[in-house]
């Protein structure tokens, strides 16, 4: 069962003037699915997107980099699920230049204002056949209300759809965010996520996008791990359909544009933190701060060892506070010069660690009692700097390794 997650209300998610989408059944790899999603985006429209590091990257990646270094303007976006095509070749690429093309022959847009997306399983020759043949049924159901059930058409082994909308008042006029994703294993992201989507109708200068869209991974989908494996389909995708009718944005740091800022980060939190709650067989919802540090990359060095680590995760499952595992954790992550007699630690409300070493008011039945909660935040701090970083993860229970076990069956 997720972690305090529940499947989005329709009703609570604003349409993006300029967005509509549409989902069909196109029996990717299974049938009676949602499998195929179609965004249609305005003319107008700019576009602006993060994808995975992992070398590996699938073929749709390769795709969705090129369309957008060469500059066309995207008019639409197509999204499978069942299928990685990861792992593919030069037939995986074809497929989903197939794909595009054949998309854009409906639209009357050019192959090249198209972004294909695909996710699921690696390895395997993308049934682009399929996906053609579920085209015209998703362009037919599009509508602008229709976030919920794209969220439920992108989904692996999710186990609810994930979405997320806000509102901000920017120059008197109301501007939209509105966002899904989709993840729950194979969860590191670096640079973004397994999926995910967040539109807004605000009219922002187009140069501003891309920035935007890199601050807001790095501070929500570049923060949550569930079993430190960098996916080789990573995409996180901001769209601007630019409708909204205020005077243009042409600085992030104006009042205007953080306003802008604020909101497209929540959102691309909330779609983050979700992921997370529904990480694979998760039982537990952590929450790792490291403060103290004399840089940033060093605390991520820390966070990630916490939040990775087998030993740390499967005792948060059993609730056991067996936490010498965090200290040990925190020695290896790589800060060579690490003081360990400067080092305290918190789990919530407890003073676990000071100095170093067991603080002599810590008790064992208060760390349990934190540790069979469903919600948990460990607290590090280095004392060597100013520096911050909060990670977000889960516990490793018995249920990942049999969903992962029986993933293609």
């Amino acid at each position: 069962m997720p972690v305090n997650l529940q499947a989005p209300d329709p009703q609570s998610l604003f349409p993006v003037p300029g967005v509509t989408l549409g989902i069909a059944e196109a029996g990717v790899r299974k049938a009676n699915r949602k499998d195929v999603v179609v965004v249609s985006l305005a003319e107008g429209s700019a576009v602006a997107g993060v994808f995975t590091k992992n070398r590996y990257c699938a073929a749709p990646v390769q795709v969705c980099r090129e369309h957008l270094a060469g500059g066309a303007a995207v008019r639409a976006i197509v999204i499978n699920t069942g299928n990685a095509n990861a792992g593919t070749g030069a037939d995986g690429l074809a497929r989903a230049r197939r794909t595009c093309t054949s998309l854009a022959g409906l639209l009357g847009v050019a192959p090249e204002q198209v972004l294909p997306f695909s996710t699921g399983v690696i390895m395997e020759t993308l049934p682009v056949e399929r996906i053609e043949a579920g085209l015209p049924a998703a362009l037919a159901d599009r509508q602008p209300a229709h976030w919920a059930r794209a969220a439920e058409g992108i989904m692996t082994t999710d186990t609810l759809p994930k979405a997320a909308s806000r509102q901000v008042q920017i120059g008197g006029v109301t501007v939209t965010v509105t966002g899904i994703s989709k993840g729950a294993g194979m969860i590191r992201p670096n640079m973004a996520t397994m999926l995910g989507f967040v539109a807004t109708d605000a009219v922002l200068a187009p140069g501003l996008l891309q920035p935007l869209v890199t601050r807001a991974a790095d501070a929500s989908f570049n923060r949550i791990t569930i079993d430190g494996d960098t996916s080789t389909n990573d995409s996180f995708v901001l769209i601007a359909t630019r409708q909204a009718g205020h005077a243009e944005i042409t600085s992030l740091d104006s009042a205007e544009g953080q306003a802008l800022s604020a909101a497209v980060l929540a959102v691309s939190r909330e779609l983050a933190q979700a992921i997370v709650r529904d990480g694979e067989g998760a039982t537990k919802f952590i929450t790792v701060q490291i403060d103290g540090g004399r840089t940033e990359d060093e605390c991520k060095l820390a966070a990630y060892a916490i939040a990775h680590s087998p030993l740390v995760k499967t005792a948060f499952f059993a609730s056991d506070p067996n936490l010498g595992r965090i200290l040990a954790a925190v020695g290896y992550a790589g800060i060579d010069d690490l003081d360990q007699n400067l080092i305290e630690m918190h789990l919530d409300d407890v003073h676990v660690v000071t100095q170093g070493g067991r603080n002599p008011s810590y008790r064992e039945e208060d760390g349990q009692r934190v540790m069979k909660q469903s919600e948990i935040t460990v607290k590090v701090n280095l004392n060597r700097g100013a520096a911050s970083v909060t990670v977000w993860t889960c516990d490793l229970s018995h249920d990942y390794v049999s969903i992962n076990a029986d993933y293609r069956s």
